[in-house]
């Protein structure tokens, strides 16, 4: 079951972002009166589909069908979609309709600004798609983050040997100034952190980063938990430990005689001795006490600890627009630097890439509208920045073709645009081919 709601969930993501990247392409085509053959989700490779407004049964039912002048479907292959504009080198290499004498209704006779506002068109879309998700979450749900000021980091081995220790709070990573705890990692990684400054047992002290070591922080997850304090909030009403007396505020300062000053380190102890009792000594006000605590079968004790602040906003709808905007704008820049890392060999970020098993990993295994949405939002944006790359076959090569043209007033030869479209088909290949690697490696693992 938890399979088949993830695949539901990226089918209909994927479909959702596909039909609207390419409905920009659609639109700015109609705007300046050019013809769009075909409007596709996913591909009708050999002629083959699932769904066709040319086919017999849907022109019986709907005459006027017949007559549009473009052809709506569903293709049976699974990734991405396609507008087919008329009078276009794209991935069809249809080059029998390029021979034939311009059209004045033809993609190729328009002008240059035109043909880039149509090429624009699909990352335009879905970053607008993520600017209107955004503040669709911001007005219904808000946000809440984790503040990173004044809470301190639990390591795992890989933090731990790039100088970090339990305890830390990190005060700045260069010029930087975190503010999202969860965002710690991806920080370090994305902005090519120099220096950390960490404030460790009273002592302010800096931590060069060995940049050697970035490809190792991009495939690490973990290495920086939230330390909590194992001070106690409330008992649960079901807890083995309902009578033992303990109260808010109290503090467990070991277990079984060794220091647990944060919850993660009580784990291994409370394993131990599932099922049985362990010692406690407990801090409350200035005294310190003694007494053993219960432990059930999975190792726990039925307590809720004191959780460090939570930064939670709420928004009104105008409110939620430039808040929108604002995280539209900074998760554009964020993906930016993905890239980056993606496109320098020595961070070994290349081996992150991922196909759609990823994509599927990142879903919740239940429905939740407010992950659906997120998830909704950040594909979007790496939709319109993948499609922005200057590679023939995507968006953004066309674009620079077009930046070419209005530069130098020389158009590319149609043969030219060929070889090109071709390359780039190629090369798209290749990054899928090592997704998919990736994906299987991770699984294999």
């Amino acid at each position: 079951m938890v399979a088949l709601i993830k695949t539901l969930q990226v089918i209909l993501a994927l479909s959702l972002l596909i039909i609207i990247h390419e409905a920009g392409h659609f639109t700015f085509a109609k705007i300046f009166g050019i013809r769009v053959d075909k409007f596709f989700l996913f591909f009708d490779i050999g002629g083959k589909k699932f769904f066709s407004t040319r086919s017999k049964w849907f022109t019986r039912l709907f005459p006027k069908a017949a007559s549009w002048e473009t052809e709506y479907g569903i293709g049976w292959l699974p990734l991405g979609g396609y507008c087919k504009i008329s009078g276009m080198i794209d991935e069809s290499m249809d080059m029998e309709s390029m021979r034939s004498e311009p059209q004045p209704w033809e993609f190729r006779t328009k002008k240059s600004w035109q043909r880039l506002l149509v090429m624009a068109g699909g990352v335009l879309y879905n970053f607008i798609f993520a600017i209107l998700l955004y503040i669709a979450i911001m007005a219904i749900y808000g946000s809440a983050f984790i503040r990173n000021e004044g809470n301190r980091i639990y390591v795992n081995e890989l933090a731990y040997e790039m100088g970090f220790r339990t305890g830390d709070q990190i005060l700045a990573f260069d010029d930087y100034v975190p503010e999202d705890f969860g965002s710690l990692q991806a920080d370090l990684a994305r902005r090519d952190v120099r220096k950390a400054t960490v404030l460790r047992d009273g002592d302010t002290l800096d931590i060069y980063i060995d940049q050697s070591m970035i490809g190792a922080v991009l495939n690490t997850p973990g290495m920086f938990e939230l330390a909590i304090p194992f001070v106690i909030d409330t008992v649960m009403v079901s807890s083995p430990n309902a009578g033992a007396g303990l109260v808010h505020g109290d503090q467990i300062l070991t277990l079984a005689g060794e220091e647990v000053p944060f919850v993660q380190d009580s784990r291994k102890i409370l394993r131990e001795h599932a099922g049985g009792r362990v010692p406690a000594s407990i801090l409350r006000g200035s005294d310190t006490l003694s007494m053993d605590l219960q432990v059930d079968s999975l190792g726990m004790i039925g307590v809720y600890t004191v959780m460090p602040g939570i930064e939670r906003r709420s928004y009104t709808l105008a409110q939620a627009v430039p808040a929108g905007l604002k995280l539209t704008g900074s998760t554009i820049g964020g993906y930016l630097r993905d890239l980056k890392l993606v496109f320098t060999p020595r961070t070994e970020a290349y081996k992150s890439v991922g196909s759609f098993i990823a994509i599927g990993q990142v879903f919740p295994s239940a429905w939740d509208w407010y992950q659906f949405l997120n998830i909704l939002a950040i594909l979007s944006i790496m939709l319109g920045v993948m499609n922005l790359l200057p590679i023939p076959a995507l968006d953004g090569g066309h674009i620079v073709f077009c930046l070419y043209e209005m530069l130098t007033g020389k158009k590319p030869s149609d043969r030219f645009m060929a070889v090109a479209q071709v390359i780039g088909m190629l090369l798209l290949l290749l990054l899928m081919m090592l997704a998919f690697g990736n994906d299987i490696g991770r699984l294999l693992r």
